[in-house]
């Protein structure tokens, strides 16, 4: 897609602790991925097939399967910003979780990602690499299928790395302010934390109403607050993974947890305080059986 619809459907951390053209549906999500990478059904919470390694460069961290390519696969790619005064690290269950579905993770290392340039710079990053014989990701990055993700001041940078034409997605997690959804043409999924008092739900709504342009989906996380996706992810870690799955690796398990009118996550009042479609995510098509 491009992140374009002809494609694919078209203190810390804003506070610190102190301890994210076709017819809707009518192309679906990426196709040819998802035939290589393992399927994990619908466990998108526990951790995927693939070993983990972890780089830590100067401008980036990488996430990534240890065995990429194994069966001539290539790996979709989430560029990745951090909270406000955050690293990586901070996050690093969360981003190793992503790997191991298979993807190739590019955590900026700024702790100030809003204008999502480093974001952006790792596209670049893993472009030449895939170019060169000599590195390990040669041949193996899919740069067809990327998304932009990140939390807090990130998710405000995730929003703004999804201008770049090469990003397919958008995965804002409570994101700050300073953030103009108008600009960018994926489909997004919004989360926000019940229990925010940061980033209140409130402001993370509006961002998604904002996107009537796009596909948006908006989902309030029962009792989260806005520390709540540091480590491993929480209860944004299995809705954000079967999104990414979805979008980047045409996994069709993950179709009807969002699409549809049998949607599991629209009905699922034990895991989101709030929930919500727009007209063009309603248009996805659901399940076909």
């Amino acid at each position: 897609m491009s992140g374009k619809w002809g494609r694919a459907l078209g203190g810390l951390l804003l506070a610190v602790a102190t301890a994210v053209c076709a017819a809707p549906g009518s192309a679906g999500a990426a196709e040819g991925t998802a035939g290589t990478i393992p399927s994990v059904g619908t466990d998108w919470g526990s951790p995927g097939p693939y070993e983990v390694n972890v780089d830590i460069e100067v401008v980036h961290t990488f996430y990534y399967p240890r065995d990429m390519g194994r069966r001539g696969e290539r790996h979709p790619v989430v560029i990745w910003g951090n909270g406000t005064g955050a690293v990586p690290g901070f996050y690093s269950g969360l981003l190793r979780h992503w790997a191991s579905q298979g993807f190739i993770v590019a955590a900026a290392n700024t702790p100030t990602s809003n204008f999502a340039l480093s974001m952006r710079a790792g596209i670049d990053v893993l472009e030449n690499r895939n170019a060169d014989g000599a590195s390990p990701f040669f041949g193996k990055v899919d740069l067809d299928h990327i998304a932009s993700a990140g939390h807090s001041q990130g998710g405000a940078a995730a929003l703004n790395a999804a201008v770049d034409p090469r990003v397919d997605t958008a995965v804002p997690i409570q994101p700050g302010p300073l953030a103009d959804p108008d600009l960018m043409d994926e489909p997004v999924f919004y989360l926000a934390g019940q229990n925010d008092l940061t980033v209140w739900p409130a402001l993370v709504k509006a961002f998604h109403r904002d996107s009537d342009h796009v596909p948006s989906v908006y989902g309030e996380v029962r009792g989260a607050g806005h520390l709540s996706s540091i480590g491993d992810g929480g209860n944004f870690r299995a809705p954000t993974t079967a999104w990414l799955r979805f979008w980047l690796l045409g996994d069709e398990n993950a179709r009807g947890m969002f699409f549809g009118p049998g949607c599991v996550h629209c009905s699922d009042t034990g895991l989101w305080s709030g929930w919500d479609r727009n007209t063009k995510a309603q248009q996805i098509p659901g399940p076909t059986a």
